[in-house]
């Protein structure tokens, strides 16, 4: 007897249809096609023993199992359950004429328990695009699933209640979340705040120009000066995610399974990945790709402690990133792309030693020191910050500083200006994301603030890009200040945030 099921296989942060073809005939065998990776080919045991723990058979017959398009390598334990009532409704222990109204997926435990998957939000959306009734997967994702709406959510703990529900013996009722009321009711600040820093007034306003604009910064200075302090707690004055940013977190997270029963991701991430780390660990990639740190920082921050540490190879492969907001990887037979729009938060010592102007390494060893970084990559970055050790007055002083809710006020004001702004542009929400037709038209420049700028261009010797991140960065020090065009006096502060642009700037 043949019988037909679905179930799903995510490549990227998307999910594709998976036809599972099983049919039983006479003869002796079990024969598992279409580009099966180990994990699936060792279901048959997961498979014979659940059934025998909960009262049923593995048929001793020829039983032949399609996963269609048979050419797409699928890879994973989440396919168990899909096989499982596959080979239960074609040896007929299993009577239902429903099989084919729902996507099934779930690993299965040798007791016939279900096991969580990766994925299932993008399943759960695919599901409701392919026109499928409902959606049967383990309990422990069913929240995560639930966040899409239109389609029957139907968590389960173990193979017989599916095969239950299958055969109408027990009822489930669908998962129904209200996606904007809990996005709301759990949405979530950093504990950490700007308060605790002591001093820096200038870094705290640097942080909050780059929180406005979502602008990537670099901070330069000694050991203790509050760098690290400073940049954990940046993501405590960035605006509050929109529900349309979560939903686009969460589905990246939830492809490396990292969901985990929350349902929607609500706090803007925050990765601070080590310096040893590789470069397919930071952008992505593997055998079989997976989403990378600047993939899982999407909408949020990604924090480089100690930037002259990382292999230059793993710094350059972000330039592109940088860039175009998105990393695509290639393989022979697809191509996957991940989002990455993320802010880069970069620390960095002047010198070898730690110090500015130091006499304990030569001006040889601090410019090959400082020539870790890349002229590019450092050009992708908009605000260049030398970070000064903080007084013992400031450090003793027992008054608390600006706490992150009021900076994060102006921030969001600030965003709202930049949304209204970019309102009917799709991909563009603020003012680092500007290109160079926008820039033209948004930035426009009175003959004062262009001499300005011309002059410094031609005495730091910048680059084009570096002239882009001068208006972007003046633009939002104009929306913080509420004023509707760039002034010179924008101009002129967005020029002294690039330290590392100045000819012959060695700490």
């Amino acid at each position: 007897m043949l019988v037909q099921l679905y179930g799903s296989a995510v490549y990227g942060v998307d999910a594709y249809l998976i036809t599972i073809e099983v049919n039983i005939d006479k003869g002796i065998g079990y024969h598992l096609v279409g580009l099966p990776d180990n994990a699936i080919k060792e279901s048959n045991f997961r498979i014979a023993a659940a059934l025998q723990n909960i009262g049923y058979r593995l048929p001793g017959k020829k039983i032949t199992i399609n996963m269609a398009p048979a050419d797409v390598r699928k890879e994973g334990s989440a396919y168990d359950l899909t096989l499982a009532i596959g080979i239960l409704a074609a040896s007929d222990q299993l009577k239902t004429e429903i099989l084919s109204q729902y996507i099934v997926m779930g690993e299965i435990a040798l007791d016939g328990s279900l096991r969580p998957i990766k994925g299932a939000l993008p399943i759960a959306i695919q599901a409701l695009k392919d026109g499928f009734k409902g959606f049967i997967l383990p309990k422990e994702n069913a929240e995560e699933a639930a966040i899409v709406s239109g389609i029957d959510i139907l968590g389960m703990d173990n193979l017989k209640e599916v095969i239950g529900f299958f055969e109408a013996k027990s009822e489930v009722k669908p998962l129904v979340i209200n996606t904007r009321e809990l996005f709301e009711s759990q949405l979530l600040f950093p504990e950490q705040d700007f308060a605790d820093v002591k001093g820096q007034e200038t870094i705290k306003y640097c942080m909050e120009i780059a929180a406005a604009g979502g602008h990537n910064i670099i901070l330069i200075g000694p050991a203790g000066a509050g760098k690290t302090m400073s940049a954990k707690r940046l993501p405590s004055i960035l605006p509050p995610m929109s529900l349309g940013e979560a939903l686009e977190t969460t589905k990246i997270h939830s492809v490396l399974g990292r969901v985990k029963g929350k349902g929607l991701v609500n706090s803007r991430p925050f990765r601070a990945p080590h310096h040893t780390i590789s470069d397919v660990a930071l952008v992505g990639g593997g055998q079989y790709p997976q989403p990378g740190e600047i993939s899982l920082a999407h909408n949020g921050v990604l924090f480089l402690d100690e930037l002259p540490e990382f292999k230059r190879s793993v710094l350059e492969v972000m330039r592109q990133p940088l860039e175009d907001r998105e990393v695509t990887i290639s393989r022979a037979k697809f191509t996957v792309t991940y989002p990455s729009s993320f802010m880069l938060v970069a620390s960095m010592n002047p010198s070898p030693s730690g110090y500015f102007n130091t006499g304990s390494a030569t001006p040889i060893e601090t410019q090959r020191y400082l020539s870790k970084i890349s002229g590019p990559l450092l050009d992708r970055i908009d605000l260049h910050i030398e970070v000064e050790p903080v007084p013992f007055e400031e450090l003793s002083d027992k008054q608390l500083g600006e706490n992150s809710d009021s900076i994060r006020k102006r921030v969001t004001q600030a965003r709202k200006i930049q949304t209204n702004r970019f309102q009917e542009l799709e991909t563009v929400h603020y003012n680092a994301q500007m290109t160079p037709k926008l820039i033209r038209f948004y930035c426009k420049l009175k003959p004062d603030a262009e001499e300005l700028l011309k002059v410094a261009m031609k005495k730091l010797s910048l680059s084009a890009r570096a002239y882009d991140r001068i208006l972007k960065v003046a633009r939002t020090i104009a929306d913080l200040e509420k004023e509707p065009e760039v002034l010179s006096n924008h101009i002129a502060e967005a020029i002294q945030y690039r330290s590392l642009d100045r000819e012959g700037w060695m700490g």
